[in-house]
């Protein structure tokens, strides 16, 4: 609980402005950067990947958080577990691949083996005192939610998660991510503090001007603009729109799907957003044509025409679904001024490259989005470094939700460094 700047983070916390982006060293101080990782990252629950990544007993994945190296593991009984990726031996890493494949779980120092359900089976030369069952690996908590893998490295993790999976469960069932694969995976290496990664995300008030390919068939409208500066050509098209979705969401519900919006970005600890948004003209997916990118449907759908299910969750990560295929994304924080950015491409499990998708018309949207949000939140990590930066007012029409994300994280760390002030 210390102030860890020459601008003392309780100082930063208590003057942070409403309705404004927050001051410089939350961008760029590696003290704060540490701060982010206790009161943020070692807090709250984390959306780290999918079931698909670990689809057979023995699967491992690995993903760090900080100083913190994760193992997550589908054990014999078809359970997917974490555990610290760490040897209860002399601390050193279990796996160092990202993905692989095991029997058991065997450092290679000095061969000390865990099953999977992290127990210590072997470990020579102790002697006669030593008892195994104390030397288990250490347990991290794990949910999945309908196929999305969420850890907290909390002893004690919110539990508001049960909140908010009650809610989405019946949106992101239909998506069957169970039965998916993992078609494609690309790690992005943002020139950007984590907080400008998300708040990037959080609007799409710069789409117009810089994401072609991702506004064909994607509304920018749909996230909010001013009335009152549209010439009468955009306020037919902001109605049009209103209409398609309005008619949309009312036939999704009538078939069962659930589509209307909810949001508590800022008003739990385990954030999130959902709503299901329809696509312009015949569309059907995030592609450049618009039409399915794979011709084997992901989910139990009454049509091809689904709209895309968007999901965002505190603090790290956005989601899109539709009829054919989902795309999930993760923001996992490097330093003070870097961020990985994995984005994962899911398809039915069945779906076979080159016969039933075509990758590159798979990814080809996001691809392009994701190079073209990364030298933006560059632009804003450059700024913020230098002399003339200060706070700027976030638009009440176009940003409302980046300030939420704000106000969310505000919230974390005031809770955390500075528990006398009530953060929700």
């Amino acid at each position: 609980m210390l102030d860890r700047t020459a601008s003392p983070l309780l100082s930063l916390i208590r003057r942070r402005r409403p309705g404004y982006s927050l001051e410089a060293p939350f961008y760029t101080s590696p003290e704060i950067f540490a701060a982010d990782l206790e009161a943020i990252f070692e807090q709250t629950w984390l959306f780290v990947g999918v079931e698909p990544d670990v689809p057979e007993p023995g699967d491992a994945m690995t993903v760090d958080i900080g100083a913190n190296a994760i193992l997550i593991v589908r054990d014999d009984d078809m359970q997917v577990r974490a555990f610290h990726n760490v040897c209860r031996h002399r601390g050193a890493r279990l796996v160092h691949e990202e993905k692989t494949t095991v029997g058991n779980l065997v450092c290679r120092y000095h061969s000390w083996t865990y099953d999977l359900s992290g127990a210590l089976i072997h470990a020579e030369h102790m002697g006669s005192e030593f008892d195994r069952k104390c030397h288990g690996l250490k347990p991290v908590h794990v949910r999945s939610l309908e196929g999305l893998i969420f850890i907290c490295l909390a002893d004690e993790p919110p539990a508001d998660f049960d909140e908010m999976a009650a809610a989405m469960g019946p949106y992101l069932a239909p998506h069957d991510i169970r039965n998916s694969k993992v078609a494609f995976q690309h790690d992005l290496i943002e020139p950007g503090n984590w907080k400008l990664t998300m708040e990037n995300n959080r609007e799409c008030y710069h789409c117009g001007a810089n994401h072609p390919e991702l506004t064909v068939p994607l509304f920018a409208y749909g996230f909010g603009f001013a009335p009152e500066e549209l010439d009468e050509a955009e306020r037919e098209q902001a109605a049009r729109y209103g209409c398609l979705t309005d008619d949309s969401h009312a036939e999704w519900e009538k078939a069962g799907i659930p589509s209307r919006m909810l949001e508590h970005l800022d008003d739990m600890v385990t954030g999130y957003r959902t709503e299901r948004l329809p696509l312009d003209g015949d569309g059907e997916s995030h592609t450049m044509d618009t039409k399915a990118a794979c011709r084997i449907p992901m989910g139990r759908f009454p049509s091809a025409k689904m709209g895309g299910l968007h999901f965002w969750t505190q603090p790290n990560s956005w989601h899109h679904f539709m009829g054919d295929h989902a795309v999930t994304f993760s923001v996992i924080p490097i330093d003070a001024e870097r961020s990985l950015l994995r984005t994962k491409w899911l398809v039915h499990k069945d779906a076979v490259e080159g016969v039933d998708y075509d990758l590159e018309n798979l990814i080809g949207v996001w691809m392009a989005t994701n190079a073209q949000d990364s030298e933006l939140v560059g632009f804003c990590q450059n700024g913020a470094r230098t002399t003339a930066y200060e706070p700027g007012p976030y638009s009440p029409h176009t940003e409302m939700l980046v300030d939420k994300f704000c106000n969310w994280y505000i919230g974390r760390m005031r809770e955390h460094f500075d528990p006398s002030t009530p953060a929700l």
